[in-house]
């Protein structure tokens, strides 16, 4: 059996999603939440997929048959362990043979099977359509490094606020200092493959909120049609004194070890200075973490204020507090935001 992506998607959260590209294909980008369960190795497609190129189909489908044979009984026994009863849902590059062939082993095997049409790629496409079929409502979350804008969209998401945590899905915080304390980064394709995931869950007829970033996030790419919306979209920027701020990354950051800190003022010396940099290492060593950060945001907020030229055509609304509380500043974005008519 067949379905398209979106009775596919709706379907997945109760059974095993099983991805039968290769684990090379799979490691680049999947289904969030699919497990990888390949029918050919990444030699073995490749010995495939030129066979098929170059003598015929015929030859590359007995080529396959002689690698998947021997494992014929062992892949049942897996998928019905791993499926645990569910239901098992089946994709490949386009939804052809590779899932079809899967798909016709495990029901042979007794299992209950369905693939998706089109297969990744339909689901690839699925994003961009998803962003062109409705008029989606974005709220932008701006504001100076240190203004604890994370937080604060976390604490939305705990009012009932349809929330996008971005630097979350991209396993980074956005400057030289992002990724200390996070999991590797996932591959842009897969960060596409969350954000996609994020974004059909919300209600297009409702805001969503999302953090002001720049195109990329460590080493990932925003998707260019998601932020071109990004930049059409309202801004409200928060206003906190810098005091406040550096008091917040100093919270933020100071349990980090003295060095790993000292190696992230080094990746952005030739953008503070090298004088700057040689005195904020030092403070950072000598265990003067707030010197350091303020040095630093010398840096980072002349980068914000020339970053705000992205959104420059956009509605923009400030709001000023005095202290560092997430959840009193949420309270206070959710109330400018629907005196403003932001939520109509």
């Amino acid at each position: 059996m067949v379905t398209d992506t979106v009775s596919f998607l709706s379907k997945r959260p109760h059974c095993l999603v099983l991805d039968v590209r290769s684990p090379e294909e799979y490691r680049r980008g999947h289904i969030p939440g699919a497990v990888s369960f390949p029918l050919f190795s990444d030699t073995e497609r490749a010995e495939v997929g030129t066979l098929y190129v170059r003598q015929s189909r015929q030859a590359a489908v007995e080529r396959g048959l002689e690698f998947v044979g021997p494992r014929m009984a062992q892949m049942v026994r897996e998928a019905r362990e791993l499926a645990a009863g569910r239901e098992i849902a089946l994709y490949c590059w386009r939804g052809g043979m590779r899932s079809e062939s899967v798909e016709w082993l495990l029901s042979v095997g007794g299992l209950h099977t369905f693939r998706l049409r089109g297969g990744y790629k339909a689901y690839r496409q699925h994003f961009p359509d998803l962003l062109q079929q409705h008029r989606w409502r974005f709220i932008i979350l701006g504001g100076y490094t240190g203004s604890g804008k994370t937080l604060i969209l976390h604490e939305l998401a705990q009012m009932g606020a349809q929330v996008i945590d971005l630097e979350g899905l991209a396993r980074h915080k956005g400057s030289a200092f992002g990724a200390l304390g996070q999991e590797s980064q996932p591959t842009t394709e897969q960060f596409m493959n969350l954000l996609h995931d994020a974004l059909a869950i919300c209600d297009p007829d409702k805001p969503v909120w999302l953090e002001s970033e720049s195109k990329t996030i460590g080493h990932v790419f925003l998707p260019d049609d998601f932020y071109g919306l990004m930049r059409q979209a309202p801004m409200i920027e928060l206003l906190l004194p810098r005091p406040v701020r550096v008091a917040h990354i100093a919270a933020e950051y100071g349990s980090f070890d003295r060095e790993e800190l000292a190696d992230a003022f080094g990746r952005i010396a030739r953008r503070m200075g090298g004088a700057a940099t040689t005195h904020a290492i030092d403070a950072v060593r000598e265990g003067r973490l707030e010197e350091a950060i303020s040095l630093a945001l010398d840096y980072y907020d002349k980068a914000y204020a020339h970053s705000l030229s992205d959104f420059r055509e956009t509605p923009m609304l400030q709001l000023s507090a005095e202290t560092d509380s997430p959840h009193e500043t949420a309270i206070r974005l959710l109330g400018l935001s629907h005196q403003k008519g932001l939520h109509q």
